[in-house]
C-alpha cells in the first residue's frame, strides 16, 4: 500500500525540511534516509564517501533505501537515492514519489560549497553534471513532480498536498 510520501530531487532542494513541515501537517513520521545511514554505518555520510568511494556509498544507499519499512511516514531521501534501482523500486512500491524540482542556477545559489554536504559527486564531475545526470532519474521515477522555482517552503508543501492522491492526506 503507498501509504509513504517519498521526496527525492537534488542536494539543496530541501527535501529534510519540506519534509518535516509535510510530515506534521498530515499527521505522518518524519524518516530522513541520510540519517539512517549515518546510523547504520555509524559514520557521516562525508566520511562514508571518503573511505568507501561514491559506488560504495551508493550501494550502502541503496540497501539501506531499500530496507526502509514505513507506515504513514514522510521519507526524505538523499539526492543520489535514484542510482539504486532496487531502493527507488521499494520506494515507489511503499510511496508516492514526489520529485521536487528546482532550476540549476537557483540550485547552485542555495547549495553553496557542496563539499562538506556529502554529496556523492565523482572526481572531476561539477554540480551541473550531477544535475544533467540525475534531472532524467528524478523525472523517471516521480509520482508527482511539484516546480519548487519562486516558491518559499509554505508554497512547496502547499503544492504537494493539493496534488496528493486523496488516501494520503
Amino acid at each position: 500500500m503507498k501509504n509513504n510520501i517519498v521526496l527525492i530531487g537534488m542536494p539543496g532542494v530541501g527535501k529534510s525540511t519540506v519534509g518535516v513541515i509535510l510530515a506534521k501537517l498530515l499527521g505522518y513520521r518524519f524518516i530522513d534516509s541520510d540519517l539512517l545511514i549515518q546510523e547504520s554505518e555509524n559514520r557521516l555520510l562525508r566520511e562514508i564517501i571518503a573511505s568507501e568511494g561514491v559506488e560504495g556509498f551508493i550501494d550502502i544507499e541503496n540497501r539501506v533505501c531499500a530496507g526502509i519499512e514505513a507506515d504513514r511516514s514522510v521519507i526524505a531521501t538523499g539526492g543520489s537515492a535514484v542510482y539504486g534501482a532496487e531502493a527507488m523500486q521499494h520506494l515507489r512500491e511503499i510511496g508516492v514519489v514526489v520529485y521536487l524540482k528546482l532550476d540549476y542556477r537557483k540550485l547552485r545559489y542555495r547549495l553553496g560549497n557542496i563539499k562538506n554536504r556529502g554529496v556523492v559527486i565523482r572526481p572531476g564531475q561539477r554540480l551541473s553534471d550531477i544535475f544533467s545526470e540525475r534531472a532524467p532519474l528524478y523525472e523517471r521515477y516521480a509520482d508527482l513532480i511539484i516546480d519548487e522555482n519562486g516558491c518559499n517552503i509554505e508554497k512547496t508543501v502547499s503544492k504537494i498536498i493539493e496534488l496528493l492522491p486523496e488516501e494520503n492526506k
